[in-house]
């Protein structure tokens, strides 16, 4: 049945507007994100639906590699590009939320930020955090990509950076797209490059984090700053 065709309450735009967005499951919040996409005939919710249970759940789904998304009848590029758009959004908000907001001060609220900027990128980001002298965020910033090592990672440009944000503090993070948040030989020895080269210019190295798939490891909870 095209989704026209079902009781006005029962439509997903509708019941946002009477009754608030938190209501709607996951399949109808996807149903108004991707409009009608590349539907032929039937209904988006259906499509919503599908989706779902082919990658079996919001996140896989959101994580997806993309030629998998574009392979899913209905969904083309159009509706790809959307989700992408969706969930960087997400991302973003969460990141202006905190600049003027709740001080990274503890191990928990700074994992809790670091989880959702990068658990789900599908290649190594190196990123720094730059806060000021009461630990509220000025800036979170991707300064390297690829294999996180001492080729990779140049600590005039980590200095450099965070100079021009006139950080009191950094919080060094990267993620392992393994999933796996232990720390490498050379994850050891970039920390400790950084932190000395920051030194120089009284600016505080707080924590290294390295964010895998259900946790976030703190280089300074283990010992290791």
């Amino acid at each position: 049945m095209n989704l026209r065709q079902w009781p006005a309450q029962e439509r997903p735009r509708e019941k946002l507007l009477a009754f608030g967005v938190q209501i709607l499951s996951d399949a109808e919040l996807l149903a108004l994100l991707l409009g009608s996409s590349g539907l032929r005939g039937g209904n988006i919710v259906d499509l919503a639906r599908g989706l779902l249970t082919a990658h079996h759940s919001l996140r896989e789904l959101l994580v997806a590699d993309r030629a998998a998304l574009l392979a899913q009848p209905g969904l083309g590029t159009a509706g790809y590009c959307r989700l992408q758009a969706a969930l960087e959004l997400a991302r973003r908000h969460y990141a202006e939320a905190l600049r003027n907001g709740p001080l990274l001060d503890s191990p928990a609220a700074t994992h809790r930020f670091l989880v959702s900027r990068l658990r789900d990128q599908p290649h190594e980001l190196f990123c720094c955090l730059h806060l000021d002298n009461r630990h509220r965020l000025i800036a979170f910033d991707e300064l390297f990509r690829g294999t996180i090592d001492g080729a990779s990672v140049h600590p005039r440009e980590v200095v450099k950076q965070a100079l021009g944000r006139n950080a009191a503090a950094v919080i060094l993070a990267h993620n392992h797209p393994s999933g796996v948040a232990e720390p490498s030989q050379a994850d050891e020895l970039i920390t400790r490059r950084l932190r000395e080269a920051l030194a120089l210019v009284d600016i505080r190295v707080l924590d290294h984090c390295i964010v895998g798939d259900t946790a976030c490891l703190s280089f300074a909870e283990r010992g290791l700053l």
